[in-house]
């Protein structure tokens, strides 16, 4: 069978919460994700729209997402933040990351954005190597900075 990847759909926010919390168990972080599925269809598919996701689907299962939403930089112009690129870990080494990947390059390019970025964990050596084999810079000097509000 044949990996689909397509653009996210409201009736998609189980499955993207599903593989969001497999990821934040990857990390060791599974106690912060506070997303609901009802926060998913309003964040993603309603009137205000926060996020854009394509989805890999596999036997009809959701296998992966990617993730993403508009940024702005003072210097390029409009931008894209890849939040997460994720695999569930039964299919990855398939090439289902890179297909999620390209999707959202050639998103961005339809979009003519000038730039794309995300944050990858200094840790996740596997990530990094994917990334760098897809021609992407690792930015040594910069660093992730969070301020957590109404936690």
């Amino acid at each position: 069978m044949k990996v689909i990847i397509r653009k996210a759909i409201k009736k998609d926010a189980d499955s993207i919460l599903k593989l969001i919390k497999e990821l934040a168990l990857f990390e060791g972080e599974v106690d912060e994700v506070i997303l609901t599925k009802e926060s998913i269809e309003r964040d993603g598919f309603g009137r205000e729209k926060l996020f854009n996701c394509f989805i890999a689907e596999y036997d009809f299962k959701v296998v992966g997402i990617a993730l993403f939403y508009a940024r702005y930089s003072t210097w390029k112009g409009p931008t894209l933040h890849l939040e997460d690129l994720i695999v569930t870990e039964s299919m990855k080494g398939r090439g289902i990351g890179k297909q999620l990947y390209e999707a959202f390059i050639s998103f961005a390019i339809s979009k003519g954005v000038k730039r794309v970025e995300w944050v990858v964990l200094d840790w996740n050596k596997s990530a990094i190597k994917f990334y760098k084999k897809r021609g992407a810079k690792i930015l040594k000097d910069w660093r992730t900075v969070q301020l957590k509000i109404n936690d």
